[in-house]
């Protein structure tokens, strides 16, 4: 195990460029689990790059285990790769594929033996030891050149977008497979994905970036539940936060022609808001057709049945976007009709339009 830390890490391209990495600074705990998450471009790959020497460092520190590391080859900080496309030989069996890396270092024969052979009955791979890859499925190949790694026994493992090339139901066997292996190996584990529900229910820690910056680190949870702005807000969760256009009036919240009453958390941030224009950001779980919260008139555009449960589409009185809801599997609503609806309040927070970040509430 390692821990990684990242001091201000920036990385630009060209002279000139605009940062595709910018003051990134981050601590990695030995042992942790730790998701960058972002949309595509964000930077989130570059960083992966960096820690694993594939890309220079234009400035900043980075050390494993307390080691500067910025200069030494990617060969000797220790680490060990699964990318996105599965790189394995095609012409060598599995055996040979896990073996490789450890041939080249020189490891005696009887070891290699002994690790390959654990790292087979690990992943579940000792039936196929083998075979050549294309006698594989795609769930297979992927868990080869997780095993590639493993048999090395790194300080830190890093993971870009591995599970991209899977179907969805592969996806999620293999995601409880890595997070099985992670509690059996103790090991740091950085992994790269574009995908929240990864994130969400893999990592201990995710860093969500945005344009090359870090934007908000913590607890999957945490970050869920306290987005540090609106972009945070609507890129965790599917469907995203409703993001509404709304003002302070008074001891209320006006939303269209909807008033929310202010109280608790929510009134101690309209006392803090700069100004009395705010956008009011609510999960689409956080609203329901009881309760006595807030009661909001709203007419259903559209019923979208998913099985487990639904989604409606609503629209507000005097509110231009849409709203989203999220409700169980059995919903007597249908487009065309008004319903009553209560906001969770509680979990209803106010962001401020000017800089986009949540209002602080203490």
């Amino acid at each position: 195990m390692a821990t990684v830390t990242l001091d201000r890490l920036n990385k630009r391209y060209s002279a000139g460029a605009e940062l595709a990495v910018d003051d990134v600074s981050l601590a990695i705990a030995h042992g942790e689990f730790f998701v960058l998450l972002g949309p595509s471009g964000c930077g989130k790959s570059t960083t992966l790059r960096m820690i694993a020497g594939l890309e220079s460092i234009s400035a900043g520190e980075l050390a494993i285990d307390g080691k500067r590391v910025n200069d030494v080859p990617s060969k000797d900080r220790d680490i060990a790769m699964v990318f996105q496309s599965y790189a394995l030989y095609p012409h060598m069996s599995v055996f040979d594929n896990l073996a490789f890396g450890l041939r080249r270092r020189g490891v005696d024969k009887a070891e290699i033996g002994r690790r390959v052979n654990d790292v087979a009955a690990t992943l579940g791979l000792a039936e196929y030891l083998a075979r050549k890859p294309h006698a594989l499925s795609g769930g297979q190949r992927q868990r080869v050149a997780l095993g590639r790694a493993i048999v090395r026994d790194p300080k830190v493992f890093l993971f870009d977008e591995p599970l991209s090339n899977l179907d969805a139901a592969l996806r999620v066997g293999t995601r409880g497979e890595l997070v099985r292996l992670h509690k059996k190996l103790g090991a740091t584990m950085i992994y790269v994905t574009h995908d929240q529900v990864e994130a969400m229910t893999m990592g201990d820690r995710i860093c969500i970036m945005n344009r090359g910056r870090v934007v908000q680190t913590g607890a999957p949870l945490e970050v869920y539940s306290q987005p540090a702005d609106t972009f945070v807000a609507s890129f965790l969760g599917s469907p995203p936060a409703n993001l509404l256009a709304a003002r302070i009036d008074g001891e209320s919240i006006v939303l269209g022609e909807t008033r929310l009453p202010l109280a608790g958390a929510l009134s101690a941030a309209a006392r803090s808001a700069p100004s009395r224009e705010v956008i009011v950001g609510i999960r689409p779980e956080d609203i329901c057709f009881d309760g006595t919260d807030a009661q909001v008139q709203a007419d259903v555009l559209a019923v979208e049945q998913l099985g487990a449960e639904t989604i409606l589409r609503l629209q507000l009185p005097g509110v231009a976007d849409e709203v989203l809801m999220r409700a169980g599997r059995q919903v007597d609503a249908r487009a065309g009709t008004r319903v009553a609806l209560s906001f969770d309040l509680a979990a209803t927070h106010l962001f401020d339009p000017a800089s986009t970040r949540r209002i602080a509430t203490d």
